[in-house]
């Protein structure tokens, strides 16, 4: 004879596969979810009365003239007088040659804001000064890694940028002139 336990083991067995093989059923409601809502697409269109017919006409003659242009009519201009010919002055055209300057490497300037020996470090600074705004890159030397600041044209906005850099990295910079040339 079973004991109580594989008696209630037993039942309980038998309700959970029931539930799992009723319920779904059951909850399912319409089973709606497993049609599909794609109309069909007819292979041969149903040809109705619902067409319109064109009818072809013939060519038309192309050597008709074209209308005359409109007259131009002038207002607040007084005619003249008699038509004399006009004859148009001519001035001496003079061409000046301007020497060519290259003033860019005092148009510009920078922040040399430090040199760390770990590159890692510099980049990281970098990526948190571009995250604030600022023009920030490195400049890779042999033995350390410069962060600059820059280039701008504006000598005063970079002057007060170097008061803000201070504050926010508490290394003082400095401001140097930009050599495009020699970065």
């Amino acid at each position: 004879m079973a004991s109580k336990f594989q008696n209630r083991l037993v039942g309980t067995i038998i309700l959970v596969a029931i539930g799992v093989i009723v319920l779904p059923d059951v909850l399912d409601g319409k089973k709606t979810h497993y049609k599909e809502d794609i109309a069909s697409i007819p292979i041969k269109p149903e040809l109705g009365s619902d067409l319109e017919t064109f009818e072809v006409l013939d060519p038309v003659d192309d050597s008709a003239s074209l209308p005359e242009p409109p007259v131009e009519v002038v207002i607040d201009e007084p005619a003249p007088a008699k038509e004399e010919p006009v004859e148009a002055e001519t001035l001496p055209v003079v061409v000046k040659e301007v020497p060519e300057r290259n003033d860019y490497q005092e148009s510009a300037w920078i922040i040399q804001l430090m040199a760390l020996k770990n590159a890692d470090n510099a980049h990281n600074l970098v990526k948190d000064l571009q995250k604030r705004g600022y023009q920030a890159h490195v400049k890779p030397e042999k033995t350390f890694t410069r962060v600059i600041i820059g280039p701008d044209v504006s000598k005063s906005k970079l002057e007060r940028q170097v008061i803000e850099l201070e504050k926010i990295t508490g290394s003082k910079g400095r401001l140097l002139k930009f050599q495009p040339l020699n970065p």
